[in-house]
């Protein structure tokens, strides 16, 4: 008999198909970002620089993986490489002025996205289910070990 979380894997499914921002090859006709780089600028936003191990830690990518995307951030002009501010080794990656305003006009075009999407939902029921994702995403978190920090 299937139970409440088939529903759920099902539905989580259909949201993956259902992207907003992005479809095929990680970058939606109109977006300004491509889909790692609004994460990558999402989470050095909120955590300050960062460097590749860190970054490596916080996403649980390779290395490799990171280079590659932090490369191209910096080549995009969203992300620069400084001396660590509080005096460590390893060089850090922090968001440009260029990159800090793609992030807000692609975050504005996300949220009107789903202005349209729940343009008859109650703010009551926004709120309920934006709590509901908070807490899924921190259940995920807290089984890999990679919290994510809010602003």
């Amino acid at each position: 008999m299937a139970g409440p979380t088939d529903d759920v894997e099902y539905e989580q499914m259909l949201l993956w198909r259902h992207d907003l921002a992005y479809h095929r090859g990680g970058r939606h006709e109109n977006a300004l970002l491509e889909r790692s780089a609004y994460v990558l600028l999402s989470r050095i936003r909120v955590q300050g620089p960062m460097s590749i191990g860190e970054l490596s830690d916080a996403f649980g990518l390779d290395a490799s993986t990171l280079n590659r995307q932090t490369a191209a951030a910096t080549r995009a002009g969203l992300t620069e490489r400084i001396a660590d501010p509080e005096g460590g080794m390893a060089r850090k990656f922090r968001i440009t002025d260029k990159g800090a305003r793609l992030l807000d006009e692609e975050r504005e075009r996300v949220v009107r996205a789903l202005d349209q999407v729940m343009h008859d939902w109650p703010d009551e029921d926004i709120a309920a289910y934006a709590a509901y994702l908070k807490r899924f995403n921190t259940g995920i978190e807290h089984i890999s070990k990679r919290p994510w920090p809010r602003p």
